[in-house]
Formats: C-alpha cells, structure tokens, sequence
C-alpha cells in the first residue's frame, strides 16, 4: 500500500496550540526523542547518585496519640522512639543456664548497637516471662521512631538477635521498623506491562504499534520516579510512594497514550496524511487527554486539603506522574508515531483491508450494541444500577485501621513474633497502649496504674516509668515543670479488634477524665494502636470535604466543557457508583475474608486514594465518550445519533483502554504489601465496572433518556461560563475528505 503522504493538504484555518504542538514533533522528532532520553538519563542518574530519603510522616497534629508522643519528645525523648520486641521460645525453659546464658550475651551485644536506647532483660522484667516460662521478650528502644532509624541500623540488630537462635532457642523480632525492612514490590509491574502489551498486541496487529504507548508510559514514570527520588530529600514522600505511582502511571500512560494513537489510527483511515492525522489526533483526543489528567490532578490535589501528611507526599508525587505522563503523550508520542509512522500506517491498512474483506465495518458491533440500550434503556438502567448498589453495599459497614503483624507472611519472622506474644502473653500483648500522665499530684503514675488495672478490657498493666520534668505548666520563669509518667496497658484483644478501638474510645471518654479531675494530672492516650485509630477518625472526618471539593471542581469542568448541566451531575453520580462498589468489593473480600483473604480492617488511606484517583481515572472515559456524542451532537443535533455513534467510535478503546488498566492493576494483588493488594483491588474493580457496565450499559441509557434534555444549559449560565472546545473545528473540506 503507498504511503498518502505526498497528496497535499487541503487549505485549513488557523492552527490551534494541539496542532502547533504536534507540527513541532513532527518536524523535530529525533531532538523531541533525544530529548527525553537525556532528561531521563539526568535523573536516573541523579537518583542512583544521591538515593532516596522516604519519610513516613503519619503525624496527625490536634490528635490525642500526636500529643502524647509531643510530650514525650519534649519530656521523655528516650521513651518517644519506637521499640523492637525481640520474642524467645524454647520448649524445654526460658529459665535453663544455658538458655539464660545466651539470651543474656545476646541481648548485652544489642545494648551496645547504633540508635539503641535501652533493652529490657526478661530475667529482670516483671512479666515478660510466660507463665509455663517457655516464651519470653525482651523490649529494645530505639532512640528514634522507625523511619528515622537507618535501615542497616536495624539489619544489623536483627543479625545480633538472630545469631543467638539453635539448640531448641526460637529468635523472632517484631516491631514497625522490622516489618518494613523489605516491602517489596512483588515485580507488579512488570506483569502489569507484559499483560498490557498482549492486550495492544491483540488490538493493533503489530508489536511495533502496540510497543509505542508501553515506551511512552515506561519513560514517563521511570522519569518521574526518579524526580520523586530527589524530591524525597526537600519534602516528606512516604516509602511506598514510587509503588503508587508506578502502579498509576503505567494506567494513565498507557490509557492517555492509546487514546491518541487510536484516533490517529482513525484519522490514517479516514484516508488522511500520516501527518495530518498525528495534527487531528492531538488537536482532537489530545484535548481529552489534557482534560482528563486535569482531573486526575484536581482529585489528588484534594489530598494536600486534608493536612494529612503521608497523602500530601503522596498526592504530589502521583500528581507529578500523571503530568509527566500527559506531557509525554503530547511530545513524545507524537515523534515516535513519526518515526516509525510508515511502518505504522502499512500495517493499520493492511489490518483494515483484511476486515474490509470479511465485510467488517468499523465501529458497527458498538453501533448496534447501542442501538440495542437505546431500545430498552429503562431496563437496563434498572439491571446495571441494581447490580452497582449492590456491590457498594458492603462499603457502609467498613472499618478502618492498619495492617499489622498478623496480616504478614506466616513465613516472615515479625508474623512468628506476633504468633509467640500472643500465645505466651495474650493477643493485646501485639497492640500496648501508651499512656502518658503529665503533672497533678505526686501519685497520679501510680493512681493511673490502678485505675487501669480495674478497666474491663485491660490485661495486663505494665509499671509506670517516671520520665522526668518536662515543659513549664505555667507561664513566667518560676513555673515549675511538670513531671511525666508513661504507663502500658495491654488490652485482652487484638489490636485490629473492634473491642481494642472501644477500649481507647472508653478510656479517652469515660475513665481517664474522671481521673484527672481527682489528681489534677493530665492523661493522654497514645501508642501505636491509638494512633491507628486516631488517624481512620481523621480521615473519616475529613473525607466530606474533600469529596465535595473534588466533585464541584470536577463537575465545574465538565460543565464548561460540555455545556451542559446534567451531564456534570450524571457523570458525578456514575464516578461515586463506580467507588462504591469498588470499596464494597475491597470491603468484602479484605475485611470479611471473601476468597481466603485474611480478614483485617481496611487500611485507612485506601478509601481516600481510591477516591482521589478513581473519580480522575473515571473522567477520562467520560470525556473520550461523551465527548465523541457532543462532536456529533454540534454537527447533526440529532441526540439519538449521537449517542450510537459516539459510543460506535469509542466503544473499542474504551473497554481496550479498561482492560489493561484493570491488569495493569490486577497484576499489583500480587504485591507482598497488603495495602498494596487493596489498592490494585480496588482501582481494578472500579475501571472495570466504569469501562464495562457504567458506559457500555448506563451511559447510554441516561443519555437516551435525556434525549436532548442533555445538552441543555440556562442562558444566563451559558452567558457567564467561558467556553473551552473539546472537539477541533472542522471546516467544510476537511468534512469532505
């Protein structure tokens, strides 16, 4: 087939800033190309030069838990670092010489390491020997919390503990800094990227065509992991921050970079120039791309509004990803298609001639698939929307928390630890809690250890430990400073239990106040457990606004996009079906155990991030559908039609562009990380149900309903919005090409 790149171009009005855009690719496609190679290359090398500074910063200042891990800080800093649980097991006795020797020596090597505070001996603890004296533990402070401690710090106490192991002793350590010390990443990527690039195989007919939006996406969030690296050394990034945006970039930029390419391949079919169609495509479904990473942006934006500090980091660096990605869709892509556009095209047309011979026509099956929802679109509204709410169901009923060292690998050594404390100690033994007594009377430590021995839900009080004078309770230099007391408890639940949470909730409503007012001291509720349930409050309380914030800046776009007042709405309230069913989905099969799942509480930044980049991801099939029937809607006026043949050119991409982003997604339940599992879970059901039944199914039958009800706006409201055009102008010549 000859290439139609000499026929001229007809005459065209002014060239929009997506045409500029893609002239220039054109005409400079190896510097564009080399360009990204270099920058690249810059900061990979830049990365692996300085590595990665991560900081996981959970804090929740206003918070109970946050103000007593402030007051120690500032009182009692040795008691403010996290702690280590080094747990011991040996059938024949704890108590035994030879035993007692080597756990004395072991634990006497670990008292001399880096970033360790204190050790506490269980030969000299009271308690910290089990009662048939076969398991013990032995606590070891750190002089920091987790993340400050530098891993080899911790590598190297793991070694010392574990060198004492033989001869019938078990070592085992348990703790946050000893869970973290290889999160992995399961090679979800790469499995998510091999899946996608079947899937385009399948779509495009050459590996050529299909390898172009796998490059695009892959130097994009390389790219942009790199910068995330640096960056974790001037701002505060989590350490499974690169894990998130890697699993949302190679989604969005492979679904952005398709979205072009797909309307390129149309254009090329339409019998139009190789370059002519790369100017149609970007001016056209590169306007889409822009609007729909706008969105994506806006909903992780919302993050920063709630002041949580791990999702600030969080929401920065996914953000960054779907900008890179956009720009690299919009440069690079186009130079690519140019370098090998030839080659490309040969094998669009040879793919299209081979369906034109089997009597295929382009877009039909979606066209009578359409026309099928528009003949019946009461009920299949009423069967879609039935089996959404259902599926979001189960959302209502979820709780939120932490994973913690139950939820391991029964093969990891902090899953072994949890399993020994809470045979020899009881299951609480895995989730203390801190509570920090700061001035009143001289007995306030030891009238807080009573009281708390008599709480129902207590099992066990530790002795209170006197941290010293803090800061001045009273304003002017002669204030005396206030003493400060810890004390653990230990409830008789586990940490993820309901009955835990209630036992925090009683103790912070009910026992402590009535305390306080006896001994005139101040008691707060701290501890790692508090401080999960602190934080699920936080973002429970929070989400609202932030929903509302991501919902009318979205819905605002749409509107001045499609002009239109019901399109916003119906696509808000499709977004918010689609998250709760996904949610209900999480919920079912992470909390209540559905498919051998360990049942655990929801992490708590799940629902917010799936939130945040779900209703985004949601918007960019909204915008290549609808925007496709509003291209149709301004040139006929005929809604019905619009409707068949907006989804006739889009259906194929769309339930393509779902398909690898729910792998891309899927592939990530196969992280080791379970809040990793949770989050690929829930993006991947969410993209399914909106690629397959929201706008294969729903759309359609609301817009039929409509009818031109749909686009319709007030004049006054019409009048004041400014106008942002989706689709490009086309003039009467190019019409009739």
């Amino acid at each position: 087939m000859t290439s139609t790149r000499s026929r001229p171009a007809p005459t065209r009005r002014s060239e929009s800033r997506f045409e500029r855009l893609a002239q220039w690719s054109i005409h400079h496609r190896r510097r564009a190309i080399a360009l990204w190679v270099a920058l690249l290359i810059a900061v990979l090398g830049g990365s692996f030069a300085l590595g990665s500074d991560w900081s996981n910063d959970f804090a929740l200042p206003g918070t109970e838990s946050q103000q007593a891990l402030d007051t120690l800080q500032r009182s009692a800093p040795a008691q403010a670092g996290d702690t280590v649980e080094i747990v011991m097991r040996d059938p024949g006795g704890m108590w035994t010489d030879g035993t007692r020797g080597r756990v004395d020596a072991m634990l006497a090597r670990v008292d001399r390491l880096p970033h360790v505070a204190a050790v506490q001996n269980p030969y000299t603890t009271a308690g910290a020997v089990s009662r048939d004296g076969t398991i013990a533990h032995a606590t070891v402070m750190l002089d920091k919390t987790a993340d400050g401690v530098p891993k080899a710090a911790i590598e190297r106490l793991v070694d010392t503990a574990e060198a004492a192991r033989g001869d019938g002793l078990q070592v085992e350590l348990g703790g946050d800094a000893v869970r973290y010390l290889n999160p992995g990443g399961g090679g979800a990527e790469s499995i998510g990227t091999l899946a996608a690039l079947v899937i385009l195989i399948f779509l495009f007919g050459s590996l050529l065509a299909a390898s172009i939006p796998i490059v695009t996406a892959l130097v994009a969030v390389g790219g942009t992991t790199a910068l995330i690296v640096l960056g974790s050394h001037v701002i505060d990034v989590a350490d499974f921050t690169p894990a998130l945006m890697s699993l949302v970039g190679l989604g969005v930029g492979i679904d952005y970079a398709l979205l072009i390419f797909s309307r390129y391949r149309a254009e090329l079919l339409n019998d139009r120039d190789r370059d002519d169609a790369l100017r149609i495509a970007l001016d056209t479904a590169g306007r889409s791309v822009v609007f729909a990473g706008t969105t994506v942006i806006i909903g992780l934006l919302g993050l920063i509004v709630l002041g949580i500090g791990v999702l600030q980091g969080i929401a920065l660096g996914v953000s960054l990803t779907v900008l890179v990605t956009m720009i690299a869709s919009l440069t690079l892509l186009p130079a690519l298609l140019t370098v090998c556009g030839q080659r490309i095209e040969r094998s669009v047309r040879k793919r299209a001639l081979r369906a034109r011979k089997r009597n295929r026509v382009e877009g039909e099956r979606w066209r009578n698939w359409a026309a099928a929802v528009q003949r019946r679109p009461v009920a299949v509204l009423a069967i879609a929307g039935t089996l959404m709410v259902a599926l979001a169901l189960p959302a209502t009923g979820m709780r939120l928390g932490f994973a913690d060292a139950s939820n391991d690998s029964t093969s990891s050594t902090s899953r072994k630890a949890y399993d020994l404390l809470a045979t020899g100690f009881g299951d609480g033994f895995n989730g203390p809690l801190l509570i920090v007594a700061e001035g009143g009377s001289a007995d306030a430590a030891d009238a807080l250890r009573d009281t708390l021995a008599r709480t129902p839900g207590v099992a066990a009080v530790a002795p209170a430990q006197d941290g010293g004078s803090g800061a001045s309770g009273g304003s002017g230099a002669s204030a005396a400073p206030a003493r400060v007391a810890t004390v653990i408890a230990y409830p008789d639940a586990k940490p993820q239990d309901e009955a835990t949470q209630r036992l925090v909730t009683d103790l912070r409503d009910d026992v402590l106040p009535s305390l306080a007012a006896r001994t005139g001291a101040t008691y707060l509720v701290g501890g790692g457990t508090a401080a999960t349930d602190d934080y699920a409050h936080a973002v429970q309380d929070r989400l609202p606004l932030f929903v509302a914030i991501v919902v009318g800046l979205s819905a605002l776009l749409l509107m001045v996009v499609f002009r239109s007042v019901l399109i916003p709405l119906k696509a808000a309230l499709l977004n918010l079906l689609s998250i709760g069913a996904a949610l209900g989905v999480v919920t079912l099969v992470f909390q209540h155990g559905l498919f051998g799942a360990e049942p655990s509480p929801i992490d708590a930044t799940i629902p917010i991030l799936i939130f945040a980049i779900v209703f985004g991801l949601s918007m960019d099939y909204e915008v290549f559908l609808v925007g496709r029937m509003h291209e149709e809607w301004e040139r006929t006026h005929d809604a019905r039609h619009a409707v068949r043949e907006g989804l006739a050119q889009t259906g194929r991409v769309i339930t393509a562009a779902g398909a690898i982003m729910v792998v891309v997604f899927g592939a990530f339940l196969a992280s080791p990380d379970r809040m990793m599992k949770q989050f690929g879970l829930g993006l991947a059901v969410a993209i399914l149900l909106d690629a397959v039944v929201i706008r294969c199914l729903i759309v359609p039958a609301v817009m039929e309903l409509l009818d031109r009800k749909a686009w319709w706006m007030p004049r006054w409201l019409r009048a004041v919005l400014p106008r942002v055009a989706l689709e490009r102008k086309r003039d009467a010549q190019e019409l009739s090409v």
